[in-house]
């Protein structure tokens, strides 16, 4: 049988280490010996002796998920073998973290991550439920994290002396260590008269950088049944 669709691009070759790599600009391969996390629901194959748990969030970030409709559903996954995760064919990128990083990361983009990542479900500073419940996933420790981004990301870079603006829905991420506020373009009036609907960005001060993506709709989700 002759076809592209059996390209080398497009076929599992031999694993060389543990943990996660790219299988392709759309899903990560996972290399399990052990433990890592990752979003519910976005597994697409796997291979060998692995289990699969819904995996707690605590209680704390529990209340908050319930609060605010944001979390990170996540299930665990033990054993050995091979695992692929993707979802909805998002743009995929592994994010290798050193001692002392940390990324502030909105809970849709997050993929999987090592099991040596800590994450914690933390209120955007400044924004409160007044930014739709901006409640976003940090992470922080040595290891790797896979995000997804719908589309092409564009990472601006932010500065004490240019700080950066951002639609609320369409942020994917940021360093931690900014300073975050609410910030409102234009008028209550001005809205009433028409405005451009970007009424309230969150902006970002100090030195790092925030991920965006080139959209600010939510997924359409298709009726079940």
């Amino acid at each position: 049988m002759r076809s592209d669709l059996f390209a080398s691009e497009h076929t599992v070759q031999p694993a060389t280490a543990p943990g996660m790599s790219l299988q392709n600009p759309k899903s990560i391969r996972y290399v399990v010996n052990g433990e890592c996390y990752a979003r519910q629901g976005a597994m697409i194959a796997f291979r060998g002796d692995l289990r699969f748990e819904k995996k707690g969030q605590g209680v704390g970030n529990f209340l908050k998920r319930t609060v605010t409709g944001e979390g990170l559903p996540l299930m665990a996954v033990r054993g050995q073998g091979e695992a692929w995760f993707a979802h909805e064919a998002a743009n995929c990128f592994v994010v290798d973290f050193a001692p002392g990083d940390s990324l502030t990361l909105n809970g849709r983009n997050v993929l999987c991550f090592d099991a040596t990542l800590g994450y914690d479900i933390k209120v955007v500073k400044g924004a409160g439920m007044a930014g739709g419940g901006l409640f976003n996933s940090v992470f922080t420790g040595q290891g790797r994290l896979g995000v997804t981004c719908e589309g092409t990301p564009i990472v601006i870079p932010v500065s004490p002396d240019l700080p950066v603006f951002v639609d609320t829905d369409a942020v994917v991420g940021w360093s931690t260590h900014l300073h975050t506020s609410l910030h409102r373009s234009q008028s209550f009036g001005s809205m009433l008269r028409g405005g451009s609907g970007e009424a309230v960005q969150l902006r970002l001060d100090g030195e790092g950088f925030v991920i965006v993506r080139p959209s600010e709709a939510q997924p359409v989700r298709q009726a079940s049944g």
